[in-house]
């Protein structure tokens, strides 16, 4: 027998043994789910984003935006995720795009050259 944990309250992805440097709240959208990421995206915190894009990534032929407007940090190993995560979706007709990457975040990806595998947009759908 397998014991699970429980779902996190209001669409906060917790992943076990997961540092408090991440948090990260689901909600859908008509297209398929924003992710809101808070606090720091790092070696650390990175399986916390790993977890909640496999259940936003559950259905093919989504569209998952990803709110950084509140994510104060991302090192190479958060774009690593994204970009790794933005070629598996696209396999299965979805795909993953940023919004509000505050300057910070914006210059890491600018540097790592991964703004050009996403959509960047200035604000979050409805």
């Amino acid at each position: 027998m397998t014991h699970r944990r429980p779902r996190p309250p209001n669409g906060t992805a917790i992943a076990p043994d997961a540092p408090a440097g991440l948090t990260v709240r689901a909600r859908p959208w008509a297209h398929g789910t924003v992710l809101a990421l808070h606090g720091e995206l790092d070696l650390d915190s990175v399986v916390v984003l790993r977890h909640a894009l496999d259940r936003a990534l559950a259905l093919p032929g989504t569209v998952v935006v990803i709110d950084c407007g509140d994510l104060a940090f991302c090192d190479s190993t958060g774009v690593s995720v994204l970009l790794e995560t933005t070629t598996r979706a696209a396999g299965f007709g979805s795909r993953i795009e940023l919004a509000r990457p505050r300057p910070l975040v914006r210059r890491v990806l600018e540097l790592t050259g991964a703004t050009d595998a996403f959509a960047v947009h200035e604000a979050v759908p409805p």
